[in-house]
This record gives C-alpha cells, structure tokens and sequence, in this order.
C-alpha cells in the first residue's frame, strides 16, 4: 500500500500556510516547505515565513536550512526533499507538502534531466551581455531553443540564464523529461487554491504593506549589517529587492511598497498559469483560511483516507 502525500499549492496570499496545518494537525501530518525563498535562514517577513511560535507543534522542514550565500537549484531541493517525504512517511506520519515555487515542485514530483553544472565563465559572459541590452538573453534562447524559451518569462533573468547556459553547454536543444526520474511509491494528492482575482489582488495589496509594515526594510537592514552585500540570490525576490533599493536611496518607500504589489500581482498570474498546466490538481475556489474551503480541503484528504485503508 502506497502511502498518502499531499501537496498544497497555488498563488501567493491564498492561504497555502494555513490549509496545510490544518490538514496537518488533523492527520498527523509534518509540514515541507516548496517555497525556493523560504529554505533561507534570516528571510523571514517578506517570505511569509510561519514563525516557530505559530507552528501549532507541528513538525516543519526544510525552512531556514540555507546560508543566503549559498546557491540551491531545484535539483538540490527535490534531493533534499524527497529525503524528508521518505522520512516523515516511514515514521508513520502524513507529509504535507507547502508552497508556491512552481519549477521545485516539478522537480519533486517529476523529476528533472541530468543538466550540466554551472559554468561560471561562460554565466560572467551571459551576465555582461543582459547588462548591455535587457532581453537579450531571452531573444537569443528564443532562436536556440524555442521551446524553453516559452517556458521562461522574458522578466525571470536567473531562468533565462540557466535555460540559455544548459543549451550552450549541451550543444542541442534538450527534452525537458527525457532523463527525469518521477517520485514513486506514493499515492499524490494535489490540492490547489485559486481564490477570485479580485480579492487576491486586494489580499496581495493587504499582506505587501503589511510586510513593510512588520519591519521589512529593517530586516533588509539586518541582513546587510551582518554582512551581506545585497548581491545574494534571496535579495533578487520580491520585497526585498525594492527594500533594497529604498535603502540605497533608488526608490521612496512609498514607490518601494507599489512596486513589490504590482510585481507580486504579476507573479501571482505567473503562478496559476504554471500550476494549471497539471490535470492533477483537485482545486478549490477560495482562500485556505476560509472555513469552507478548510472543510472541503480535510474532507479531500479524508476520502483519500479512507480509499488507501480499503486498499
């Protein structure tokens, strides 16, 4: 009998955090966090990071386990990852699998070809050529290999970069599956939340000032007295780019706090779309913190309780 894994997923600000312990607490479950920014240690306010103290005494992994100067690609995460599944699972407990980071959790659960490692030289050489003309990375990845390049938003430089690095690296355009080794031996279940646009928009507003309210740009402030430079992979994310610049003196704090909303807003978009690609997906209308949407998300899991006890 294959054991139950389940996975939480959808936009930013609907709720993932909250439906996941409550389907945790219920089936003595233990959280594990798929969300790339959250896996770094001292990125805490503008990741929505649970706190240890909210965490209702249960069990949560892969948070804090990374020194933000320290490179993670989703390979690293899904090794990582299905290391603390296989765990929590011969333990007897129900893994519950949290976040919004699209490609790690592909990684997860599909797996992904063996790629080339970095080359640095030749990411130096990338690096100059996007600083001259912004998109041109993109364009070039567009004519070598098209089909990646649809898979990339011309905005996402770091994925860019890596999609037009393995091309060159390889020589030829690569099947994305055609060496990838699937998670097995676990019944999966994939719940989405797709709360209405509206109010996503109004939730993604809400929890942007409250981020900045909570001591965002002092925490930025934190990190770069405790000797970060700014240039570390977590401050490419949203918030705490534009604390940074605020910092610098590039931006007000008001245009700071307007310009993480909107990117969020865009990122959120970016989000459903990738999630909607899978059929798998059981998704429910509204936001995890709703007593609705809770009630249906345990009664899911529940019926899958009951199939895997009958099998």
């Amino acid at each position: 009998m294959s054991p139950l894994l389940i996975v939480i997923l959808g936009p930013t600000a609907s709720g993932k955090t909250e439906l996941a312990l409550q389907i945790a607490g219920k089936f003595s479950g233990e959280i594990v966090n798929c969300d790339s920014l959250q896996l770094y240690r001292g990125f805490d306010i503008g990741t929505a990071k649970t706190a240890p103290s909210l965490r209702r005494g249960i069990p949560h992994h892969l948070f804090d386990v990374l020194d933000p100067k320290k490179s993670y690609s989703a390979g690293d995460y899904a090794r990582a990852a299905r290391e603390v599944v296989a765990d929590v699972s011969l333990r007897g407990r129900l893994p519950v699998v949290v976040g919004g980071t699209g490609f790690y959790l592909r990684a997860l659960l599909e797996g992904l070809p063996d790629l080339p490692p970095r080359d640095e030289a030749l990411r130096a050489r990338l690096v100059e050529r996007e600083g001259r003309r912004t998109g041109s990375l993109h364009r070039v990845l567009q004519r070598l290999d098209p089909a990646a390049a649809e898979k990339v938003h011309v905005r996402d430089v770091q994925k860019v970069m890596r999609a037009l690095e393995v091309r060159l690296l390889m020589g030829a355009p690569r099947t994305d599956q055609s060496f990838a080794t699937p998670l097995k031996g676990y019944r999966i279940l994939q719940i989405g939340l797709a709360p209405d646009r509206a109010r996503l928009v109004e939730a993604i507003g809400i929890r942007t000032r409250e981020m900045f309210q909570a001591g965002l740009i002092d925490e930025v402030s934190g990190l770069l007295a405790n000797g970060l430079t700014g240039s570390e992979k977590p401050f490419e994310s949203l918030g705490y780019k534009q604390a940074l610049l605020h910092l610098r003196g590039e931006l007000s704090l008001e245009d700071a706090i307007t310009s993480t909303e909107i990117e969020t807003r865009q990122y959120a978009k970016r989000q459903l779309t990738w999630f909607r690609r899978d059929a798998e997906v059981h998704w429910l209308l509204g936001f995890g913190t709703e007593p609705d949407v809770i009630a249906e998300g345990l009664a899911i899991v529940a019926k899958q309780h009951e199939a895997l006890s009958r099998d």
